[in-house]
């Protein structure tokens, strides 16, 4: 097994973190590659980017938050491999344990005892009358927004080719279980377990007040068109922005492919919410 490693360089603690990693590693006569960036944090030298380590790896393990997983999921080239997370800082709904536990997460990984949660993507298409564009799979979640203007859009939406209703509202998200706890969480959605198959559909600040989050199938193909002349602004996972001119409409779908994501043994995503969210009241 070839490990492919990965680290936020610009998170404090990251430089410590990546030297302890690698060390342990190399005691361990465990194979593993750097990230160029990662690699330049201990002063060692690599030439793989994020695609090409993807490429050569077999799982790949990322240091760092949420955000890290996703930079690494949209940078791999399309080379979806398993991730294990960890923490650098404050939990995370992804990652699988902070770094004071590395030396667990690392048993965990070399003796293969973590669980893989398959997480759920979708596929993103511009269609228009100059034919389909497809965009970058999301992990959490895909917004059509009014970008910077100050005034409200009008977006058009139907569910498995019927029509849905028109949203009057700052934007619109649609979320994947994984994103249920994201951008969609903010704006007044519920949360998905992650094996609900299940996408939530979240209008960002409506102006009418019966627009409400909407459970559909994860079956369900979604699309999202603008109403009137203006142009609004598709963001993947909170990535830069795809212009939609009112000729266009974003199509959404569920991703034959899934992402591997790993956590640790004994640990359940009713776990993860109770810590994160600092809810209170169990019993357990």
């Amino acid at each position: 097994m070839i490990i492919g490693l990965i680290a936020h360089a610009g998170k404090e603690g990251a430089e410590p973190l990546v030297r302890a990693v690698a060390k342990e590693l190399t005691g361990r006569g465990a194979r593993f590659l750097f990230e160029r960036a990662t690699a330049a944090l201990i002063g060692e030298n690599s030439s793989l980017d994020e695609a090409g380590l993807a490429e050569q790896s077999d799982i790949l393990l990322v240091m760092g938050g949420d955000g890290s997983i996703l930079r690494a999921l949209h940078r791999s080239g399309g080379h979806i491999r398993p991730v294990f997370g960890i923490n650098i800082g404050s939990l995370g709904f992804l990652t699988c344990v902070g770094s004071d536990e590395y030396l667990r997460a690392i048993d965990t990984l070399l003796s293969g005892n973590y669980l893989l949660s398959h997480r759920s993507l979708l596929d993103v298409e511009i269609a228009g009358p100059e034919g389909i564009t497809p965009l970058e799979r999301a992990l959490n979640d895909v917004t059509i927004s009014r970008g910077e203007r100050s005034q409200l859009v009008k977006l058009q939406a139907s569910v498995s080719g019927a029509p849905l209703t028109e949203y009057h509202a700052d934007g619109l998200i649609v979320a994947t279980p994984t994103g249920s706890t994201a951008y969609s969480l903010a704006a007044g959605g519920p949360i998905l377990m992650p094996d609900s198959g299940a996408l939530v559909i979240t209008p960002i600040c409506p102006h009418v007040l019966s627009n409400r989050s909407l459970v559909i199938s994860d079956k369900s193909g979604v699309e999202i068109g603008s109403v009137g002349n203006k142009e609004v602004f598709v963001s993947i996972d909170g990535r830069a922005p795809h212009a939609l001119n009112p000729s266009q409409r974003v199509i959404l779908r569920l991703s034959p492919q899934t992402l591997p994501l790993a956590m640790m043994p004994g640990t359940t995503f009713p776990d993860i919410l109770r810590q994160k969210l600092k809810w209170s009241g169990s019993n357990f």
